[in-house]
């Protein structure tokens, strides 16, 4: 196993110039200006750490607990032989104050129930130690024979530590504290004092290094900018390193020139292959993570009829056949700003409403969805009429076709079924981390594909739900649509009946369309009410395709017993 070379400390030469590391150039500029700073801040708060910390030592010292408590306990004596409990109280307050050398500096005696023996204090006096925490502990304290200590707590509202001795004479805690704000606060001055210094030295040196740092490092500003500009463009182009020095910042805007090329391919392609939400989130978040959110989206499900016929008939081909009408629709569906769900072989998934969180609503998704399942079938009607433009070219060449030949023909011409429904829906990425997918997932996703099937049923190339018909009828002004209700359906897998609607857009519409529509809601009606005697009559009298199903259920003129208007799908 070989063993990998060390960098040059001073870089090594590519195509015949040295490439210095800029690595060295930056630690030795700082070096010099951070030992100069530390080596100068440090010695200045030698010396006044050093001073300072020899006059609170010998304060600490001089307060000592132990004069104080050998004074009590002489007053202690002194009281037993006068029994002047007030003048030993005195007598040992005048002793603390006369000791202390801050205006906060206490003497307590605390009575275990917290009420105070004394009190020496420079301030108002207070009743009884009202830290009952403190007390609690002192008191347990106590109980597990530990009598010393150090303590902390709260008196007049200011916070204190010092150091304490039960006495068990005067069955009193003794405490000598200080205020910890009035004890450090020489300390403070001294952080101030060296801070400001160190603010000074580091600010002198930051402007000498920011000037001799550009000057050097003046070709990653030069970079940075254009890189920058090509973030805001979101292109990649070419860095001029024109007159840069040898160094390896230089080396660095060279390997990303060499991979600019490169990685504008591969946002081509992940461009390609990932829808436009999801490419604007991995931009805007730097990355793309399996996650998701519930949203209330309109989905579109489209397939292409007879495909098992027209798979065997092409062969290899169909292929190229998918590719001519993909390639359409899915232009078709993101601008109407939809994005593709998924494409499994004959079925096509598209989801609407998923891009107003980036780019705000702007046109109702469910009148999207309608206006591009239309789209869909122009596209798909485009194709037929150029087969048999090419038909009809091939005729006139060669006369009729083969057997084959025609059997090609017929497969060519794409026929598409539409199903549309909307709700709340899993929107997101799953999978993992090495693969993961875009995708929608919901009651929803699969009704719009049982909605699809439908059309197949009904003769009629879009369907849609409640949702989507409600959704248009409520929100779009003047939309222009007529929906047909179909029938209340109860599909394979469902315990309840649903209507179904033909959404269909005012150019689609003609008079004799309107006509049909009025005699087919009749008839609908009298279906619905179980008088299939009147509704065949009116089913007969529409010239709809999709009356021929409705003749053919209610030709006994009989509805089925116990007849609730829903009529159950045995079939997916």
């Amino acid at each position: 196993m070989t063993q990998k070379a060390k960098e040059p400390l001073f870089g090594r030469k590519i195509g015949g110039t040295r490439v210095v590391p800029v690595v060295l150039k930056i630690v030795l500029v700082f070096t010099i200006f951070i030992l100069v700073s530390n080596l100068t801040t440090n010695y200045i708060n030698l010396i006044y750490t050093r001073t300072k910390m020899i006059s609170l030592t010998r304060e600490l010292l001089a307060k000592d607990l132990k004069d104080i408590y050998v004074y009590s306990n002489n007053q202690y004596e002194i009281y037993k032989f006068n029994n002047d409990l007030k003048g030993s109280m005195e007598s040992i307050e005048k002793k603390g104050l006369n000791e202390f050398t801050k205006k906060k500096s206490v003497l307590l005696g605390i009575k275990p129930d917290g009420s105070f023996l004394f009190q020496s204090f420079n301030g108002e006096k207070s009743e009884a130690l009202k830290d009952k925490k403190t007390l609690a502990k002192l008191n347990a304290d106590f109980e597990k024979k530990t009598q010393e200590g150090v303590i902390q707590f709260t008196y007049n509202g200011e916070s204190y530590f010092g150091i304490y001795k039960y006495n068990p004479k005067w069955e009193a805690y003794i405490v000598r504290a200080e205020e910890e704000n009035e004890f450090l606060s020489e300390s403070r001055q001294v952080f101030r004092n060296v801070s400001v210094i160190i603010l000074l030295i580091t600010i002198i040196s930051s402007v000498v290094g920011i000037y001799v740092l550009r000057f050097i490092l003046r070709y990653i500003q030069i970079i940075t900018s254009e890189i920058r500009e090509m973030i805001d463009s979101q292109q990649l182009k070419m860095l001029d390193l024109k007159g840069a020095p040898n160094d390896d910042i230089t080396f660095m805007g060279i390997a990303f020139n060499s991979l600019s090329s490169t990685i504008n391919n591969l946002l081509n392609i992940f461009r390609k292959f990932a829808n436009k939400d999801v490419v604007l989130k991995a931009y805007e978040e730097r990355e793309v993570r399996l996650e998701g959110t519930q949203r209330e989206l309109t989905v579109l499900f489209s397939d292409i009829k007879s495909f098992t016929f027209i798979t065997e008939t092409l062969g290899a081909d169909i292929i190229k056949l998918l590719n001519m009408h993909y390639d359409n629709a899915i232009r078709e569906i993101v601008d109407h700003d939809g994005i593709i769900g998924s494409i499994i072989g004959d079925a096509l998934l598209a989801v609407f409403g998923a891009m107003d969180v980036f780019e705000g609503i702007h046109k109702n998704k469910s009148m999207q969805s309608v206006v591009t399942a239309y789209k869909l079938q122009d596209l798909a009607q485009d194709l037929r009429q150029e087969m048999i433009r090419k038909k009809q070219q091939i005729e006139r060449k060669k006369g009729r076709l083969t057997a084959e030949e025609d059997k090609v023909y017929q497969a060519c011409l794409l026929e598409i079924g539409v199903g549309i429904d909307g709700g709340l829906v899993f929107y997101g990425n799953i999978g993992s981390y090495v693969r993961m997918t875009n995708t929608v997932i919901g009651d929803n996703v699969n009704a719009s594909s049982r909605l699809e099937g439908l059309t197949r049923v009904y003769k009629v190339p879009v369907i849609c739900s409640d949702y989507v018909k409600d959704d248009i009828e409520n929100n779009v002004h003047n939309h222009g649509i007529t929906f047909l209700e179909l029938d209340m359906v109860k599909v394979k897998g469902k315990t309840e009946g649903k209507k179904v609607y033909w959404p269909v857009p005012r150019g689609y519409m003609t008079k004799g369309m309107a006509q049909d529509f009025k005699v087919f809601n009749k008839g609908l009606e009298y279906y619905y009410n179980g008088d299939w005697r009147k509704a065949y009559s009116h089913f007969n009298k529409c010239k709809l395709p999709l009356a021929a199903v409705f003749k053919e259920r209610t030709k006994d003129n009989k509805a089925p017993k116990n007849w609730n208007g829903i009529w159950e799908m045995k079939t997916k």
